[in-house]
Protein backbone atom coordinates (compact mmCIF):
# COMPACT_ATOMS: atom_id res chain seq x y z
CA UNK A 1 0.00 0.00 0.00
CA UNK A 2 1.33 3.43 -0.82
CA UNK A 3 1.65 6.40 1.49
CA UNK A 4 -0.96 8.95 0.43
CA UNK A 5 -0.87 12.74 0.78
CA UNK A 6 -3.42 15.53 0.98
CA UNK A 7 -2.77 19.24 1.57
CA UNK A 8 -2.84 18.68 5.36
CA UNK A 9 -2.54 14.92 5.90
CA UNK A 10 -0.08 12.13 5.38
CA UNK A 11 -1.80 8.74 5.28
CA UNK A 12 0.63 5.91 5.99
CA UNK A 13 -0.20 2.20 5.79
CA UNK A 14 -1.08 0.69 9.15
CA UNK A 15 1.86 -1.08 10.79
CA UNK A 16 2.62 -2.70 14.13
CA UNK A 17 4.18 0.51 15.49
CA UNK A 18 0.72 2.12 15.30
CA UNK A 19 -0.93 -0.19 17.84
CA UNK A 20 -0.75 2.35 20.70
CA UNK A 21 -2.32 5.01 18.49
CA UNK A 22 -5.15 2.60 17.66
CA UNK A 23 -5.63 2.01 21.38
CA UNK A 24 -5.73 5.77 22.05
CA UNK A 25 -8.43 6.10 19.40
CA UNK A 26 -10.56 3.07 20.26
CA UNK A 27 -10.39 3.59 24.04
CA UNK A 28 -12.47 6.78 23.78
CA UNK A 29 -16.13 5.87 24.34
CA UNK A 30 -17.30 8.88 22.29
CA UNK A 31 -15.23 7.76 19.29
CA UNK A 32 -16.75 4.28 19.62
CA UNK A 33 -20.29 5.51 20.36
CA UNK A 34 -21.83 4.42 17.04
CA UNK A 35 -19.61 1.37 16.59
CA UNK A 36 -19.71 -0.60 19.83
CA UNK A 37 -21.30 1.86 22.23
CA UNK A 38 -18.31 1.66 24.57
CA UNK A 39 -14.53 2.01 24.78
CA UNK A 40 -12.52 -0.92 23.47
CA UNK A 41 -10.22 -2.86 25.75
CA UNK A 42 -6.51 -3.24 25.00
CA UNK A 43 -7.11 -6.90 24.08
CA UNK A 44 -9.93 -5.96 21.68
CA UNK A 45 -7.72 -3.36 20.00
CA UNK A 46 -4.93 -5.92 19.59
CA UNK A 47 -7.39 -8.34 17.95
CA UNK A 48 -8.73 -5.58 15.70
CA UNK A 49 -5.16 -4.60 14.76
CA UNK A 50 -4.43 -8.15 13.63
CA UNK A 51 -7.56 -8.13 11.43
CA UNK A 52 -6.80 -4.66 10.08
CA UNK A 53 -3.28 -5.58 8.99
CA UNK A 54 -4.54 -8.69 7.16
CA UNK A 55 -6.52 -6.78 4.51
CA UNK A 56 -6.26 -7.70 0.82
CA UNK A 57 -3.43 -6.31 -1.31
CA UNK A 58 -3.91 -2.69 -2.37
CA UNK A 59 -6.61 -2.24 0.23
CA UNK A 60 -6.21 -1.56 3.90
CA UNK A 61 -6.00 0.93 6.72
CA UNK A 62 -4.07 4.16 6.68
CA UNK A 63 -3.01 6.09 9.77
CA UNK A 64 -3.44 9.82 9.27
CA UNK A 65 -1.07 12.48 10.54
CA UNK A 66 -1.23 16.27 10.33
CA UNK A 67 2.45 17.04 10.65
CA UNK A 68 3.50 14.99 13.68
CA UNK A 69 -0.01 14.88 15.19
CA UNK A 70 -2.00 11.68 14.93
CA UNK A 71 -5.48 12.39 13.55
CA UNK A 72 -7.08 8.96 13.07
CA UNK A 73 -7.37 6.21 10.50
CA UNK A 74 -9.07 5.64 7.17
CA UNK A 75 -9.89 2.38 5.47
CA UNK A 76 -10.62 1.15 2.00
CA UNK A 77 -11.38 -2.57 1.87
CA UNK A 78 -13.37 -5.10 -0.12
CA UNK A 79 -16.94 -5.67 1.07
CA UNK A 80 -17.26 -8.03 4.02
CA UNK A 81 -19.79 -9.07 6.57
CA UNK A 82 -23.52 -9.75 6.58
CA UNK A 83 -24.58 -6.32 5.29
CA UNK A 84 -22.00 -6.04 2.52
CA UNK A 85 -22.37 -8.53 -0.34
CA UNK A 86 -19.01 -9.34 -1.92
CA UNK A 87 -18.95 -7.65 -5.32
CA UNK A 88 -15.82 -7.34 -7.44
CA UNK A 89 -14.88 -3.73 -8.11
CA UNK A 90 -16.44 -2.42 -4.90
CA UNK A 91 -14.92 -1.27 -1.63
CA UNK A 92 -15.98 0.10 1.72
CA UNK A 93 -14.70 3.49 2.84
CA UNK A 94 -14.37 4.20 6.54
CA UNK A 95 -12.72 6.59 8.96
CA UNK A 96 -12.26 7.03 12.69
CA UNK A 97 -10.76 10.18 14.19
CA UNK A 98 -9.60 11.25 17.62
CA UNK A 99 -12.21 13.42 19.29
CA UNK A 100 -9.81 16.38 19.47
CA UNK A 101 -9.51 16.21 15.66
CA UNK A 102 -13.25 16.33 14.97
CA UNK A 103 -14.82 19.22 13.02
CA UNK A 104 -11.60 20.22 11.24
CA UNK A 105 -12.43 18.71 7.85
CA UNK A 106 -9.90 15.88 8.21
CA UNK A 107 -12.44 13.06 7.79
CA UNK A 108 -13.57 14.52 4.45
CA UNK A 109 -10.03 15.31 3.30
CA UNK A 110 -8.73 11.79 3.97
CA UNK A 111 -11.87 10.25 2.46
CA UNK A 112 -11.46 12.24 -0.75
CA UNK A 113 -7.90 10.96 -1.08
CA UNK A 114 -8.98 7.35 -0.57
CA UNK A 115 -11.72 7.82 -3.18
CA UNK A 116 -9.11 9.13 -5.60
CA UNK A 117 -6.83 6.21 -4.83
CA UNK A 118 -9.67 3.69 -5.14
CA UNK A 119 -10.93 4.97 -8.47
CA UNK A 120 -7.60 5.91 -10.08
CA UNK A 121 -5.24 3.27 -8.72
CA UNK A 122 -7.50 0.31 -7.91
CA UNK A 123 -9.96 0.99 -10.77
CA UNK A 124 -12.96 0.46 -8.51
CA UNK A 125 -16.49 0.77 -9.88
CA UNK A 126 -18.19 1.75 -6.62
CA UNK A 127 -17.23 2.84 -3.11
CA UNK A 128 -19.71 2.79 -0.25
CA UNK A 129 -19.75 3.73 3.43
CA UNK A 130 -22.11 2.59 6.15
CA UNK A 131 -23.08 3.95 9.56
CA UNK A 132 -25.94 3.99 12.02
CA UNK A 133 -28.84 6.16 10.83
CA UNK A 134 -28.48 8.34 13.95
CA UNK A 135 -24.80 9.11 13.28
CA UNK A 136 -25.43 12.48 11.66
CA UNK A 137 -21.78 13.68 11.80
CA UNK A 138 -20.57 10.66 9.83
CA UNK A 139 -23.44 10.95 7.38
CA UNK A 140 -22.52 14.61 6.82
CA UNK A 141 -18.92 13.61 6.12
CA UNK A 142 -20.03 11.02 3.60
CA UNK A 143 -22.21 13.57 1.81
CA UNK A 144 -19.47 16.22 1.84
CA UNK A 145 -17.08 13.72 0.21
CA UNK A 146 -19.57 13.24 -2.64
CA UNK A 147 -21.29 10.03 -1.55
CA UNK A 148 -25.07 9.95 -1.85
CA UNK A 149 -27.67 8.03 0.13
CA UNK A 150 -28.10 4.53 -1.32
CA UNK A 151 -30.24 2.66 1.19
CA UNK A 152 -31.44 2.23 4.73
CA UNK A 153 -31.32 -1.21 6.27
CA UNK A 154 -31.50 -3.15 9.49
CA UNK A 155 -28.18 -4.75 10.32
CA UNK A 156 -27.93 -8.50 10.13
CA UNK A 157 -25.29 -8.42 12.88
CA UNK A 158 -26.24 -9.67 16.34
CA UNK A 159 -25.39 -7.50 19.34
CA UNK A 160 -25.47 -8.60 22.99
CA UNK A 161 -25.84 -5.00 24.15
CA UNK A 162 -27.54 -2.87 21.48
CA UNK A 163 -26.18 0.62 20.89
CA UNK A 164 -28.49 3.54 21.59
CA UNK A 165 -30.18 4.45 18.30
CA UNK A 166 -29.65 1.00 16.75
CA UNK A 167 -33.42 0.56 16.52
CA UNK A 168 -33.40 3.24 13.79
CA UNK A 169 -31.23 1.03 11.59
CA UNK A 170 -28.27 1.79 9.41
CA UNK A 171 -27.62 3.64 6.19
CA UNK A 172 -25.35 3.20 3.22
CA UNK A 173 -23.96 5.99 1.06
CA UNK A 174 -22.19 5.42 -2.25
CA UNK A 175 -20.31 6.94 -5.12
CA UNK A 176 -19.72 5.25 -8.46
CA UNK A 177 -16.67 5.62 -10.63
CA UNK A 178 -18.79 7.41 -13.24
CA UNK A 179 -20.09 9.92 -10.70
CA UNK A 180 -16.64 10.45 -9.23
CA UNK A 181 -15.18 11.16 -12.68
CA UNK A 182 -17.96 13.69 -13.33
CA UNK A 183 -17.29 15.56 -10.08
CA UNK A 184 -13.51 15.13 -9.77
CA UNK A 185 -12.72 16.99 -12.99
Amino acid sequence: MPTLHTPRLTLVPLADEHLELEYELDSDPEVMRYLTGRAATRAEVAQAHARRTATASGFGFWMGFAGEDFVGWWLLRPPHGPDQPEVDGEAELGYRLLRRQWRRGYAREGSLELLRYGFEELCLDRVFAQTMAVNTPSRATMASAGLTFARAFTSAAEYDDPIEGAEQGEVEYEITRKRWLETAG
